[in-house]
């Protein structure tokens, strides 16, 4: 019998070698959409720190991914492309000087950002809680949003950033999408995330249990932001252009769905809310155009593939009221699974 051990290197192994398939099976179409299924699931497992393990009722993310997106933009242009881009309002002489041909420096400058961002948030965050956190973190991706509108010198203002490099490819989104899911694992089955889901279940008994709720939550808070940045950076080289508009409280809506659907508290729910809402939103795509049905020609009907898939979630959370996953991991079922082959053995 196997031991459940090994089954997360299996995974692991099963991941690389879809990893290093992908640009050899698919499309580009098929690539660009896994391409954003490996960054969502970044930002959802992220996310899931946060919301699910930590229980804070938190939607900050839009304004995270935008200081990332962001920051490596403006990191990776050099100073012909922003002075061809700054021309209406011209440009901060700081944001000239600001220039990398490095990827990995770019995405550690975004997520480090984000990060620090999150570090001085912290402290008027988690005075309050629940429905009133949720408030404060919705007003800052809404202020995050206003400041890349307001000062043009510094972002370009409504008119975005264009030509962005296109870093991204299956083996960056990917490989970062590994070791973020590793990374949350590992604090997930630390001293410090059991402290995160003694928070989660009754912040009053932890904090009386000698837990320092606050450095807690900051921690998680922390950790999440700084792989929302590096997501949004990811996200930035990826579609090669940013604007205000991108990022505003849908993008954190839709994350919402993903780890709620996945299951919260769940790594392994993220993952699949991320492949099924950012997949299965395109996978649908036929449902717009026109179609035969058994004789019958229908006419084309865009957006319908988002009423059938919005039936869909319905359909899921009514008979999945804790998500997909619950609070699970995929190894308590294999595990069950396990037990159950041995005494039936």
């Amino acid at each position: 019998m196997i031991k459940t051990k090994i089954f997360p290197l299996i995974f692991l192994f099963f991941a690389f070698v879809f990893i290093f398939l992908t640009p050899r099976i698919f499309t580009d179409y098929g690539i660009n959409i896994a391409n954003q299924i490996a960054i969502f699931i970044i930002l959802a497992v992220s996310y899931n720190l946060i919301n699910g393990v930590t229980g804070q009722f938190s939607l900050e993310p839009n304004g995270f991914v935008a200081v990332g997106a962001y920051v490596a933009a403006l990191l990776l242009l050099n100073t012909e492309a922003k002075n061809d881009q700054f021309y209406y309002e011209g440009i901060n002489p700081l944001i000239l000087a600001l220039y990398t041909p490095s990827f990995v420096l770019a995405l550690l400058a975004a997520g480090i950002c984000a990060c620090l961002l999150s570090l001085i948030l912290s402290f008027a965050v988690f005075r309050v809680r629940g429905d009133y956190l949720a408030i404060v973190t919705l007003g800052f991706g809404i202020i995050i949003k206003l400041l890349a509108l307001s000062f043009p010198t510094f972002t370009n203002g409504s008119r975005g950033l264009v030509d962005i490099p296109n870093f991204s490819n299956i083996y960056w989104t990917g490989g970062i999408a590994i070791v973020a899911v590793i990374l949350v694992l590992n604090l997930i089955y630390s001293k410090f995330g059991r402290a995160m889901k003694a928070i989660r279940d009754d912040e009053d008994v932890a904090e009386a249990m000698g837990i320092n709720t606050f450095w807690i939550k900051t921690l998680a808070f922390g950790t999440s932001a700084f792989l929302e940045g590096v997501g949004g950076g990811l996200l930035a080289c990826l579609l090669t252009a940013v604007s205000p508009e991108q990022f505003d409280f849908l993008f954190t809506f839709q994350l919402l769905i993903i780890i709620v659907l996945g299951g919260l508290g769940s790594v392994t729910g993220a993952i699949l809310g991320s492949v099924l809402i950012i997949g299965g939103s395109e996978w649908l795509r036929f449902l717009d155009e026109s179609m035969n049905i058994f004789g019958y020609q229908t006419k084309a009907m865009p957006g319908f593939r988002m009423v059938i898939f919005s039936l869909i979630l319905i359909l899921v959370m009514l008979f999945a009221r804790k998500g997909i996953m619950g609070d699970k991991e995929l190894t308590y079922f294999l595990k069950k699974i396990q037990n159950f082959l041995r005494k039936n053995k």
